[in-house]
C-alpha cells in the first residue's frame, strides 16, 4: 500500500525530531573530540571538533527555517513560505563551503609546516578511539537524516545530512592521519593533513552540488523537463481542451506552482469551460501525490491557432 500524504504539521515534527536527533549528537561528538584531541596530542581531532560544532548552525538553521516553510499561506505570502527552506539550503551550502575552507586551509599550513621540518606530536591511542566513535555516528546521522528528509521532501533537512555526512568523511581523514602517525612513525605523520586536505576538497564539492539545485529554485528556475512532458501528456489527454499556451512552473520548496491558459470551444459556458479547468487542475495535482501543487488555469476560447506536436498552441 502506498504511503500517505504527510501533512506540513507531520513534515515539521519530522524535521524537528531528526534535527534535534543531530543536535544533541553532534553536542556530544564536538566536546568528545576537543577533549579527546587535547588529551590525545591531536590537532587533526581538536580541528574536527571544531567541524562538528559547525554542524549546530545547520541545525539551528534547519530548525528555524522547515518550521517556516510549511505555514499555510496568508496576504503576505500566497504562494506559500516553501522559498524559506530552499534559502536554508543555501545558507547550509555555504556553512559547508566554509568549513572547508578552513580545513583547506589548515591543512596546507600544516603541510607546508611538516615540509619546513616542524614535527608533528603523536597522537594518543584515546584520539584513535574518538575517530571510530565519530565515523560510526555521523554515518547513521547521515541515513537516518537523509531517509527522514526523502520521506518529507525537504532539501533543506536532506542539505543538513550532507553535512553528517562531510563530518564523517573528516573524521576518516583524521583517522588516517592519527592512525599513520600512531603506527608508521614520524615521517608519516603529514599523512593527517594531506587526508584532511583532500576530504576539504571533497565537502567543497557536496557544498557547491546542494547550491546548484536551490539557487536555481531561487532564480525562479522551471521544473525539469520530465516533469513538464507528463504535464504536457495530461494536457493532451484532458476532455474538453482542445490546446493550450503560456505554460509556466517553477518549485517553491517542497512544493510546485504551475500556471497555464487553456483553450476550450467558445460555445461552451462558463460552468462547462469551469469544470474543464477544474478537472485539468486535479489530474496534474495527482502527479504530485507527495507534495502540494498549486495549479492555476486560465480559460480562453479557441480561435483556430496552430497546434503544435506537444498539444500546445502558438502564443
Amino acid at each position: 500500500m502506498a504511503e500517505s500524504k504527510i501533512s506540513a504539521e507531520g513534515a515539521v515534527k519530522i524535521a524537528r525530531k531528526v534535527t534535534w536527533v543531530g543536535f544533541w549528537c553532534n553536542a556530544v561528538l564536538g566536546m568528545a573530540k576537543i577533549l579527546g584531541g587535547v588529551l590525545g596530542r591531536s590537532g587533526a581531532l581538536i580541528a574536527d571538533g571544531v567541524h562538528s560544532f559547525s554542524d549546530f548552525a545547520s541545525d539551528i538553521l534547519v530548525l528555524a527555517m522547515v518550521g517556516i516553510a510549511r505555514r499555510k499561506p496568508d496576504k503576505n505570502h500566497e504562494f506559500g513560505h516553501g522559498k524559506y527552506e530552499t534559502l536554508a539550503t543555501v545558507l547550509l551550502s555555504l556553512v559547508l563551503l566554509a568549513v572547508s575552507i578552513g580545513i583547506f586551509v589548515e591543512a596546507l599550513d600544516k603541510i607546508i609546516a611538516v615540509a619546513q621540518g616542524e614535527v608533528i606530536p603523536k597522537p594518543g591511542a584515546i584520539a584513535l578511539a574518538i575517530c571510530v566513535v565519530s565515523i560510526v555516528v555521523k554515518e547513521w546521522l547521515f541515513q537516518y537524516t537523509r531517509a527522514a528528509g526523502r520521506r518529507i521532501h525537504s532539501e533543506a533537512v536532506i542539505a543538513n545530512a550532507w553535512h553528517h555526512r562531510s563530518d564523517a568523511f573528516s573524521s576518516i581523514a583524521t583517522l588516517v592521519g592519527v592512525g599513520g602517525a600512531m603506527f608508521l612513525g614520524q615521517h608519516w605523520r603529514i599523512l593527517d593533513p594531506i587526508a584532511a586536505l583532500i576530504v576539504s576538497i571533497f565537502i567543497a564539492i557536496v557544498s557547491v552540488r546542494l547550491a546548484g539545485p536551490a539557487l536555481s529554485e531561487l532564480l525562479g528556475k522551471s521544473l525539469p523537463e520530465e516533469d513538464q512532458g507528463r504535464i504536457c501528456e495530461v494536457l493532451k489527454e484532458a476532455p474538453g481542451v482542445i490546446t493550450y499556451h503560456h505554460l509556466r512552473t517553477c518549485r517553491s520548496g517542497a512544493d510546485v506552482i504551475i500556471d497555464l491558459h487553456l483553450k476550450v470551444d467558445g460555445a461552451l459556458t462558463v460552468d462547462e469551460a469551469h469544470q474543464i479547468a477544474t478537472e485539468v487542475e486535479h489530474s496534474i495535482q495527482a502527479l504530485y501525490p507527495d507534495v502540494t501543487a498549486m495549479v492555476n488555469t486560465h480559460i480562453e476560447p479557441y480561435q483556430g491557432q496552430k497546434i503544435m506536436e506537444d498539444g500546445s498552441c502558438e502564443d
